[in-house]
This record gives structure tokens, sequence and C-alpha cells, in this order.
């Protein structure tokens, strides 16, 4: 891939079958900052650019993150193209990684690391404490799923499961300083969790929420 190689956008991309023309519906602006192209294009930004000294390919991409292998590799190009990432090829497969060297990446980064970085950050910080599940619930996690409102001032994290809770309270206070947004641990046994007469459970699973299913 040659980094500057051009690569045209179509505002509403579509394909011929048949004769007929098929649009591709792309995935709606994310609610907590909407000024990236798509939600795919957010979470890709946020996985390549919170770990500035990584490599790594459309297809790891493509596994950690749920989307279509097609939609990674359209978006790592337009990124490429736009001096956001490089890229190099090591074999068949291409690697990418942040353009630190770019200007306009390190507040893009800080742009990111703010609006969607708490998902990332949650989950290294909070999945390796050995609790059966990890999750986002509240303002944070309703902007993420697309509800429109302010943005969120905090994000609250709830543990399900057997945890020590000074290595719960450590990793908050860790995350909040990588964020510098406040980070609200809360801690509830499997019982509590599947209790359905539990109201703030209940509240918990009716509202949008962001799992990260931490290994237990």
């Amino acid at each position: 891939m040659r980094e500057n190689e051009e690569y045209s956008v179509v505002s509403q991309p579509s394909l011929r079958i048949n004769r007929c023309y098929h649009r591709f519906m792309r995935s709606d602006a994310p609610a907590l900052f909407p000024v990236f192209r798509s939600q795919a294009q957010a979470r890709i930004l946020a996985a390549v650019l919170l770990r500035p000294d990584a490599e790594t390919s459309p297809a790891d991409l493509h596994r950690r993150l749920g989307l279509p292998l097609t939609t990674v590799a359209d978006e790592v190009r337009r990124l490429v193209a736009a001096g956001i990432f490089l890229s190099r090829s090591v074999g068949r497969s291409n690697l990418v990684r942040a353009n630190t060297d770019q200007p306009t990446v390190t507040p893009l980064t800080q742009l990111v690391m703010l609006t969607l970085g708490p998902r990332d950050v949650i989950e290294e910080e909070f999945s390796v404490l050995g609790a059966s599940r990890v999750l986002i619930f509240g303002s944070w996690a309703a902007r993420y799923q697309g509800e429109p409102g302010k943005p969120p001032n905090d994000v609250d994290v709830l543990l399900v499961g057997k945890v020590d809770r000074d290595a719960v309270y450590a990793a908050a206070e860790r995350a909040q300083e990588r964020l510098t947004l406040a980070v609200n641990p809360v801690i509830v046994s499997e019982r509590r969790w599947n209790d359905p007469t539990d109201p703030l459970m209940s509240q918990i699973r009716a509202a949008p929420i962001v799992d990260l299913r931490a290994p237990s």
C-alpha cells in the first residue's frame, strides 16, 4: 500500500447486481462525538491511536472489533491515505500504526481518548481482575450506544463476581488518570446481578450498556 495513494469517498455507495443498484447503509456517527464519519471509523481510530506503539492488521481489527472485514479494510485505506495511519507490508499482510509524526494525530488522539477511550481503557484496567462480567452503564454507555444527550462527565463500571476491592479501586484510579474522567466502580455478586427483583440491577439491564465480558 503506497502512502500517497488516493482513495475516493462516495457519500452513498452502491453495488450493481442484476442491473439494479443496491445502496449500502453506513453506520450512524457516534453520539459521543458525531463529527466522526461512522461508529466503525471511530472504533478503528480508537483501536489504533490509543496504542501508538503497536502495529495491527485489518484482520486483527476485524476480529477485535467485530466489524466486517471489508468495512475495516476500506476505513484503514482512507486513514492511510489521509496520513493518519502508516502502513507497511509484511509478507501478505499489511500492518498499520498511528502516524505520530503527523501534526494532526496528537490532537485527534486526545479527542478519541476523551470521547471513545473509556471502552478500551476500562477493558484494559478492569478485565484482568477476575470478575465474571465487566460492563459500562449510565450516561457514557447511553451516548456510546447512540442515545442523544449531554456529554458524560463520568464513567460508571459494574463488576460482577468476587473481586478484590482494593484492586478494583486501584484500577479505577488508573483509568481515571488516563481518561481525565471520573470512574465509578460498582461491585455486585452473581446472585444480585441475576436477581430480577433487585431494582438497581433491573434498571441497569433495561438501559444501554457496554458489556466487556471480562474472562472469569
